[in-house]
């Protein structure tokens, strides 16, 4: 039987192929895998990245939304008796067979990274850490520190479920095709929030979001015109000892959970 070719490219998928081994050695180095780990893989392309993992790892996950991507994989990895591919959306499929500790090694798809990236976080102690190639700008926004530019929405959420390091950065020649922006690789580990009640986590992303929804304004006039009330947001600030002029960009983590406890009388 003549092998499958290898599918090209599909523009509107956001795929850009690694082609790259050393930058796959140093993804698998970084995740420090053992022979007794589940690993999750998300966008496994060709492949390159995913044979990696069935030999550092004990068991492999990986799924593929492109179905000549599937096809193309599951010809290419008869051998390797510890992959299992599911063809299916990332954003969709069901999460909960894996195992609690599961590590995340994935190529992520540009346009998709933020609503992925959020969906993975939100599952808790399920993944024990997350190793992530992702545009540069983005990583640059997770590991972002109050005052800076890049600081938002994402960097606060991010931090809040997981302590985020930028590993390394990764040259377009790396893949095919050569994609438009620069990547880097971030190594995310999750933090055990499991004595948060939902309620505090929503509270406090609601909060989050509302503080950020118009950047140009102070916090209390961002909040205020995303429906708080202004009393309980000018008592929150004066116990936080803020100025009422502050703005949301500069208020780290930390003082993000405690202004949320006062606004919900948690304090």
């Amino acid at each position: 039987m003549t092998p499958i070719s290898p599918p090209p490219a599909i523009k509107r998928l956001g795929q850009n192929f690694l082609i790259d081994p050393n930058i796959v050695r140093k993804i698998i180095t970084l995740a420090e895998l053992t022979t007794t780990d589940a690993v999750l893989e998300i966008g496994p392309g060709r492949g390159i990245l995913t044979e990696a993992l069935c030999h550092a790892a004990g068991h492999v996950t990986a799924i593929e939304v492109d179905p000549r991507l599937h096809a193309f994989l599951t010809e290419r990895a008869v051998h390797l008796h510890n992959l299992r591919l599911i063809l299916g959306d990332a954003l969709t499929t069901p999460l909960e067979h894996l195992p609690i500790g599961t590590i995340v090694v994935a190529n992520l798809p540009y346009y998709l990274s933020t609503p992925l990236l959020f969906r993975l976080l939100a599952q808790g102690t399920r993944f024990a850490r997350l190793i992530l190639m992702l545009q540069n700008e983005v990583a640059n926004r997770l590991v972002a520190k109050p005052g800076s530019s890049d600081y938002g929405v994402l960097s606060v959420m991010a931090q809040y479920a997981a302590h985020i390091s930028k590993a390394f950065k990764v040259s377009g020649q790396c893949f095919r095709p050569r994609p438009e922006v620069d990547s880097a690789v971030v190594l995310l580990r999750t933090h055990d929030l499991r004595g948060r009640r939902p309620q505090e986590d929503e509270q406090f992303a609601a909060l989050v979001r509302a503080a950020f929804a118009h950047r140009r304004k102070t916090l209390s006039n961002s909040l205020r015109d995303e429906g708080y009330d202004a009393r309980k947001v000018e008592m929150a600030l004066t116990a936080l000892h803020l100025p009422p002029t502050v703005r949301a960009e500069t208020l780290s983590l930390e003082q993000f959970l405690t202004f949320t406890h006062h606004m919900n009388g948690l304090t």
